[in-house]
């Protein structure tokens, strides 16, 4: 079963919300409403969530990216919709239900760290299980650990206005995971950072998710940090999610124009993997042979920059190996250069669901 699932979320804000979402799913573009002060924010927004993956949401300002995360937890109502966390409707919870869900099954990290000037690091990361009821020698022990994996340790006693804002995101960071959530929504959780530090704290995030497995919801408006951290990624456009897959999907195969000028800018040498450009080894030729030929053995999920340097040194294919070490492809030096200068093709992702609406209405 899915961690948490979004059914046709919608939120709009304005007179008569209802009846805008009625037009919506009747195909009124949102421009249109806007007449009426009506602001429809997110619009029939539905995906899913697996227990372990980091699920990116990626738009620019005013897309509805940050409405939809708060709608996930509660803290917006839905206009129309529903979201499921482990098959429990949290639409339908009444207030006290929600609260405890908040404060025990879901955490969320702001991008402003949120941190209480008054309250040391130890009792800032600790608050979460202090809401909780957590006793006190219970919640700074598990604060500390939670520090600990965030690189703190040793700033316990430290106050946040003496920490630099990275180390202020880490104490956020580490209040999120000391109460040991299931799921974690990060809100742009990095863009207040410098460039450096934004990189150090997408290794962390990186690490620790080797090691916690959370599952996480993370808003970013930068490409490059959603390819970099998502194993599933949704882009978000004027409130609606134009296109969902992984990052492999959305470089190599954009859903629309819109979503291929994003791209243009990646780095797809750090993306594209050698199992996406990998082919089948040459006829006759056994695994021992291809083994003791090939400059360097990779795995499926090596990033194609790690090729240049053994594909350069070599005439020789480089070997991609499964799980059990056999070689399940190769790479040729020719195949790697032309992945690199491939044009991404637009692929039309048809939005089946609103176009099934639009034709039971009658439009």
């Amino acid at each position: 079963m899915s961690r948490l699932q979004a059914e046709h979320l919608y939120k709009v804000f304005g007179r008569r919300p209802d009846q805008a979402v009625r037009k919506l799913e009747g195909g009124t573009h949102r421009d249109e409403l806007r007449a009426d002060g009506t602001t429809a924010a997110v619009i029939d927004a539905s995906f899913t969530v697996e227990p372990g993956q980091i699920f990116v949401v990626m738009g620019l300002s005013g897309s509805g990216k940050s409405t939809l995360l708060r709608m996930l937890n509660g803290l917006l109502e839905p206009t129309a919709g529903r979201v499921l966390f482990d098959g429990q409707d949290l639409t339908a919870l009444s207030p006290r239900e929600l609260r405890s869900v908040r404060s025990t099954k879901i955490s969320m990290v702001f991008q402003h760290f949120a941190l209480f000037p008054h309250r040391s690091v130890l009792e800032n990361a600790a608050y979460g299980l202090e809401v909780q009821g957590v006793p006190r020698a219970a919640r700074e022990a598990r604060a500390a650990e939670a520090l600990e994996m965030t690189g703190l340790a040793g700033w316990e006693k430290s106050w946040p206005d003496e920490l630099s804002g990275g180390m202020q995101q880490r104490v956020g960071l580490a209040r999120a995971l000391a109460t040991d959530a299931d799921l974690l929504l990060m809100d742009e959780s990095f863009s207040a950072l410098d460039p450096l530090i934004r990189r150090d704290m997408q290794d962390q995030l990186l690490e620790l998710q080797k090691r916690l497995k959370k599952t996480i919801v993370f808003i970013t408006h930068d490409l490059n940090e959603a390819m970099r951290l998502g194993d599933r990624i949704a882009v978000m456009r004027d409130g609606e999610i134009v296109q969902q897959g992984t990052a492999e999907d959305i470089l190599v195969r954009p859903s629309n124009d819109y979503v291929a000028s994003f791209i243009q800018d990646v780095d797809r040498s750090r993306v594209l993997t050698a199992g996406s450009i990998m082919e089948a080894p040459e006829a006759g030729r056994s695994h021992e042979e291809l083994l003791a030929e090939a400059p360097a053995t990779v795995t499926s999920e090596t990033p194609i920059a790690e090729l240049f340097t053994p594909c350069s040194t070599s005439g020789a294919d480089v070997a991609v190996t499964g799980e059990d070490g056999g070689v399940i492809g190769v790479v040729p030096r020719e195949t790697l250069l032309a992945a690199l200068g491939e044009e991404p093709q637009v692929h039309q992702q048809v939005p089946v669901q609103r176009e099934v609406k639009k034709v039971i209405a009658g439009a």
